[in-house]
């Protein structure tokens, strides 16, 4: 798994590459921990386009940082192919929890108006 992210304007952008399974969760963890170190309300983009897999377990992580957005007042938007973790959110209820985007730019534009 490959993880990657960087500022942009009011948000921070996590670009995930590689399955998010009991293998990965620990590398995306410790970026997570990097990543949300901002002061004040959280905002994060997820970029989950090239995550063709997705266990229990990377689940957890999902809806644990979901929580922390919601605790620190912030947005957080999943960037998603269609797929395997679309499907995965869908039938486990969690679509009507997670804000989801089709495109990074789809995203950046979202965020962008709610900022």
């Amino acid at each position: 798994m490959v993880v990657r992210h960087w500022r942009e304007d009011l948000c921070t952008v996590i670009q995930v590459t590689g399955d998010l399974d009991v293998a990965g969760a620990p590398r995306l963890r410790a970026e997570l921990e990097q990543a949300t170190t901002v002061s004040g309300p959280l905002n994060l983009i997820l970029d989950f386009t090239e995550v063709p897999f997705c266990d229990s377990v990377g689940l957890g992580v999902l809806v644990g940082l979901h929580n922390q957005v919601k605790r620190r007042k912030g947005r957080m938007i999943v960037v998603l192919a269609p797929g395997m973790i679309r499907h995965l959110l869908t039938i486990t209820n969690l679509d009507r929890h997670f804000e989801t985007s089709e495109s990074l730019a789809e995203a950046r534009a979202a965020m962008g108006s709610a900022a």
